[in-house]
């Protein structure tokens, strides 16, 4: 049987859409729980050299668990610089930096892993959870990269999860990091999008200029996608 062939190479120092859905389009996220296990998960397995599974990590004492977590977050090497992200009931995207090589990989394969095992035996379900190959795109110029990043932080209005209007209380993605001031999820790296277009006041009128938006992501479309 042939297994499947990314057209797309993944390198150091380069910019991806990454994403992915459920087996036949299946619900990976039902409870808020979910959600919050994923993001633990995206925190942890973001640096190369973990000492332990995740699983394992959450059976330690509570001291030694905080030491482990403490010198990853000081002095722990990143395999991927996470600048943003959106989780939908069925489906992930991330936007992320390369550091090391097969950094990418390395991070969807023990994330995915992780929380598919995780999910499983809270659902009582066996098999995959995930479709089998995650999707990549490679950022090619400052102006993909933003209107991906505006693409990824628009899933929930534009499926219709939330009314636009409520888009910034949506809990489960990276908006707020870009323009609030308070810092939501600390693995968010904001300062290549935001040095792109200057300041907080201009992306989120980047963001939520809904017709523009529109207009851009049809030109777009086959960048952002694959």
């Amino acid at each position: 049987m042939c297994m499947p062939y990314r057209k797309v190479v993944l390198a150091e120092g380069e910019y991806y859409h990454i994403f992915n859905r459920g087996v036949a389009r299946m619900p990976i996220f039902s409870t808020n729980s979910n959600y919050i296990r994923f993001l633990d998960l995206v925190d942890y397995y973001r640096f190369k050299n973990t000492p332990t599974s995740f699983s394992n990590l959450q059976k330690l004492a509570a001291d030694e668990r905080a030491k482990v977590l403490s010198y990853l977050k000081k002095d722990g090497e990143k395999q991927v610089e996470i600048l943003c992200f959106c989780l939908m009931d069925n489906h992930y995207h991330f936007l992320l930096k390369q550091k090391t090589k097969n950094g990418v990989s390395r991070f969807i394969s023990n994330l995915q892993n992780g929380y598919a095992k995780y999910f499983n035996i809270k659902t009582k379900r066996t098999g995959p959870l995930f479709q089998p190959m995650f999707k990549a795109v490679r950022i090619e110029t400052d102006e993909q990269l933003l209107h991906v990043s505006r693409y990824i932080h628009l899933n929930p209005s534009t499926g219709f999860v939330v009314e636009i209007e409520d888009l910034i209380n949506y809990p489960w993605f990276s908006l707020p990091d870009y323009i609030t001031d308070s810092k939501g999820y600390p693995f968010i790296d904001t300062s290549m999008v935001l040095g792109l277009i200057g300041t907080k006041d201009n992306y989120e009128k980047f963001v939520f200029d809904q017709a523009e938006y529109q207009r851009e992501l049809g030109k777009i479309r086959h960048l952002i996608m694959e």
